[in-house]
């Protein structure tokens, strides 16, 4: 039993069952013993490789996106380039690489980072090296006096996820954590009408499982807002759909699928993301969800490939291209993976991403 499930068992027994939104938030950020908290994941030494770690050319194309749509806007000569949960800082490395070939956006851009692992700060720091950067420990807590330009990538996914089943009627049973035969497991609590969920009743049967990220609105409204006043773009990327259906909680240790329940603390934790709750909630345009492979290929990813391999041989060729098609084949991410785009109403939406 990992320190954490001693912990969540004590809770249990004094509260009863916990949402799964709370089991998440207790083993990806509890201080002493949440995963997030304790280590940095990314890696071969760690639980999971995303996007910026497979190759550089995915932030090169972002930063280039991003810095089209600031031209897009008039060129601000001021903004604030930022990013949530940047992981190793690797993206932005990239990215800021890349804008260093856009006149004058570099120059324009001050750095921030949203992140509350000091693990994860730290290894930010060595990346981005002599850059200066502000980092923030929530959305809330960017810059509101100039124009946002907002990464997002592998982010909603980590956040916690209330599940309901579909009962009969207009009726629906949260599905909770407790302990079952001297387990964590989940189990159903009992039934009851849930008003925020009527959209849902139309497109469900009974059994059904819908997810409900509470704190993405909320998030995805602060930076809406910002980009609505201010001006700015977002590029939110992750794995989901439009639309959520059925059980997609899991978890990840080792590079491969776990028990979500078995020992918590020490797994990464995710589901897939709702990128309609996220487009309904920001109060500004929208465009997309565009496939990952399809975005980057309009961004120009593979002439980017070609490029680089002409100074690749041998093993880092092959590891070379094995990349582009990791990013980009429908088999891989280039089709579970999807970008949404928000940016102000009447500007152009950032290059690659619509129908």
């Amino acid at each position: 039993m990992t320190p954490l499930a001693a912990r969540l068992d004590a809770r249990i027994a004094q509260e009863g069952p916990l949402s799964l939104a709370d089991y998440m938030a207790e083993c990806l950020w509890h201080p002493e013993h949440g995963y997030y908290a304790t280590r940095d994941p990314l890696g071969r030494a760690g639980d999971f490789t995303t996007a910026p770690e497979i190759s550089q050319m995915f932030g090169e194309m972002l930063g280039l996106a991003l810095g089209q749509a600031w031209r897009d806007q008039g060129a601000p000569a001021r903004i604030a380039l930022a990013e949530l949960g940047p992981g190793r800082g690797t993206l932005m490395a990239d990215m800021t690489r890349a804008l260093a070939a856009v006149p004058g956006c570099l120059e324009a851009a001050e750095i921030h980072l949203v992140e509350a692992s000091p693990a994860l700060r730290a290894r930010q720091r060595e990346t981005l090296g002599d850059r200066a950067v502000v980092w923030h420990e929530a959305v809330g807590d960017l810059p509101d006096d100039r124009p946002l330009f907002l990464v997002a990538n592998e982010f909603f996914d980590a956040l916690p996820i209330r599940q309901f089943q579909r009962a009969g009627g207009e009726m629906w049973q949260e599905r909770r954590v407790g302990r079952v035969q001297g387990r964590l497991a989940l189990g159903l609590a009992g039934e009851a009408p849930q008003p925020a969920l009527a959209d849902r009743l139309a497109d469900t049967a009974p059994g059904d499982v819908v997810e409900v990220c509470p704190a993405a609105p909320g998030i995805a409204a602060e930076i809406g807002a910002r980009i609505a006043r201010q001006g700015g773009a977002a590029l939110i990327l992750d794995y989901g759909d439009w639309r959520a259906r059925g059980d997609t909680f899991q978890a990840v240790q080792g590079h491969a699928y776990a028990d979500p329940f078995a020992a918590p603390g020490e797994a990464d934790l995710t589901a897939h993301v709702d990128f309609e709750a996220i487009a309904r909630a920001a109060p500004c345009a929208h465009a997309g969800p565009t496939p990952q492979g399809v975005f980057l290929e309009r961004l120009g990813i593979t002439a980017r490939a070609q490029r680089l391999a002409e100074r690749l041989s041998g093993e880092a060729r092959a590891r070379h291209v094995a990349a582009h098609r990791r990013l980009t084949h429908p088999e891989e991410m280039g089709t579970l993976f999807k970008c949404l785009a928000l940016h102000p109403e009447g500007a152009p939406p950032p290059p690659g991403v619509g129908p």
